[in-house]
């Protein structure tokens, strides 16, 4: 199969690609190894530097694993990118629903594990969100100009939580999740059907970490997140 010459890093490029459809149609099962540099270079008719660059785009995606002296495996043969444009594709109902999944364990586990730092993390956050507030209109939103920063505000309050869980693949998961959760908070605060951001709901959470009871963590972060969930399922419902 032979790649049509192009500049280095569009061949690279196309060269990946056609290694990741080889991989998601399964010519390579998990476990196997993949041919070598030398064999791929001749099928694909490119070099072998443009082979090697892009396997190593596939392992830092997790598909492929390079061993030393042994060779690259598969290690997976679904594109994770695959999944992260899933969920950038998801409805706001579909994220609530996975925030309240991902959150309230998070929120959980913080109530447990915390650390100092991270409570002040949280508490920076809601005391800059909180300054932002003063700024807010006649129905407690805030104005068009500080509408990105409040959602940046939010944001990183909640990511303190799921920091401070200290759980390395939680704290990865919600990293790459958490600009679907910003796309949709933006959009939930320039929409007047949306319930405002309360500030006591977050303090909520906070406190119930920082007295390090679980249930009530993870309660108070339910409680939070279900309004925009009801108030979203209620736009549904009307068609929206």
């Amino acid at each position: 199969m032979a790649l049509r010459a192009a500049g280095r890093q569009s061949l690279v490029d196309t060269v990946v690609e056609a290694l990741r459809s080889q991989l998601t149609a399964g010519e390579w099962q998990i476990g196997d190894r993949i041919p070598t540099e030398h064999t791929l270079a001749e099928q694909l008719q490119v070099g072998r530097n443009t082979v090697r660059e892009a396997v190593r785009v596939l392992v830092h995606a997790g598909m492929l694993r390079s061993r030393q002296g042994e060779g690259t495996f598969v290690v997976s043969t679904t594109d994770p990118g695959d999944i992260m444009r899933g969920v950038q594709r998801a409805g706001i109902r579909d994220v609530l629903e996975l925030r309240i999944a991902l959150e309230a364990e998070a929120a959980r586990l913080a109530a447990l594990r915390h650390r100092p730092a991270d409570l002040e993390r949280m508490r920076a956050a809601l005391d800059a969100q909180a300054d932002l507030a003063d700024l807010a209109d006649a129905d407690g939103r805030p104005d068009s100009g500080n509408l990105e920063l409040y959602a940046d505000h939010d944001i990183a309050f909640h990511k303190a939580v799921v920091e401070a869980a200290h759980n390395t693949a939680l704290t990865a998961t919600y990293g790459w999740f958490s600009s679907s959760v910003r796309e949709a908070l933006v959009s939930a605060l320039d929409d007047q059907a949306m319930p405002k951001i309360v500030h006591g709901d977050h303090r909520a959470v906070m406190e119930a970490i920082a007295a390090g009871d679980p249930d009530a963590a993870e309660r108070a972060t339910r409680e939070l997140l279900e309004k925009p969930k009801r108030a979203v399922e209620a736009l549904l419902d009307d068609g929206r």
